[in-house]
């Protein structure tokens, strides 16, 4: 499966589908859309959005309970660094764009180092939050007979609430930074080509000693095709699809043209 994102170019609507090559960037992209949803909900009013902006905060603490992530994450910052600092001295560089990204590496490096433990770890230490994450998962867990000090937060002004939830993301921030640069960075790093799918289908042998960690595949929503995503290290391979009035995906089955980007 592929992880998705409605996107809109400036002449034409289109859908813009991601397939991660590997485990890493797959949680990186699942941190993404968890921080967007996040930003969206805790910038809202309701207590209903608040309520889903907490659950989403537990969310990420569980993505980011991984023992290696924030170990992964700071070395693929000292990586992009060792990488740019490369390019210095090459007249075809700007010297000032190379200071001013290496400059967000430093700083997401140093604010994501600063977090004692784990990403999220001093909210465990939060006891009224946690009777909340406790109770998350129990289907209609947290009504007021079961949570009555959290039934009452959400009768709290919404500015109240608003300056709660900004203080507990707070503490995810650097992470969130950090993978949303380095997720900009790979997805710079790859050339768009567009490519037509023969009946349905194509599929593309990807060149020896060059490792690619993300697929993005923009397309047309008209047709109402859907793409499924696979691929290793050899090739990849896409199969358009259509949803049909049982509620299956079947075949397409048509030649369709789309947009395949591919990051490395």
């Amino acid at each position: 499966m592929s992880n998705t994102e409605s996107c809109v170019d400036k002449d034409i609507a289109v859908i813009l589908y991601e397939y991660p090559f590997n485990e890493r960037i797959r949680t990186y992209l699942r941190l993404e859309q968890l921080f967007r949803r996040l930003g969206e909900l805790a910038a809202r009013e309701h207590p209903l959005d608040h309520h889903y902006a907490i659950t989403t905060i537990f969310e990420v603490m569980d993505v980011a309970a991984r023992a290696d992530l924030k170990t992964d994450v700071l070395k693929d910052l000292e990586k992009q660094k060792h990488i740019l600092n490369g390019y210095r001295g090459n007249p075809a560089i700007a010297e000032s764009v190379l200071d001013d990204v290496t400059a967000q590496l430093d700083v997401c490096f140093a604010n994501l180092n600063a977090l004692p433990g784990k990403a999220g770890q001093s909210l465990t230490e939060n006891d009224w939050l946690m009777s909340i994450r406790s109770r998350v998962g129990i289907p209609g867990g947290t009504c007021e007979f079961d949570l009555p000090a959290y039934y009452a937060w959400q009768h709290l002004a919404a500015n109240t609430r608003q300056q709660d939830l900004q203080r507990w993301i707070a503490t995810l921030v650097p992470l969130a930074e950090s993978v949303r640069l380095l997720l900009q960075m790979l997805r710079d790093s790859g050339a768009p080509q567009m490519v037509t799918a023969l009946e349905g289908v194509y599929q593309q042998n990807l060149p020896q000693g060059r490792t690619f960690q993300l697929l993005r595949l923009r397309i047309d929503p008209a047709p109402g095709l859907i793409p499924e995503i696979s691929g290793n290290r050899l090739m990849v391979s896409v199969r358009l699809m259509r949803h049909g009035s049982d509620d299956r995906l079947h075949a397409g089955g048509t030649d369709a043209s789309f947009e395949l980007t591919l990051c490395s």
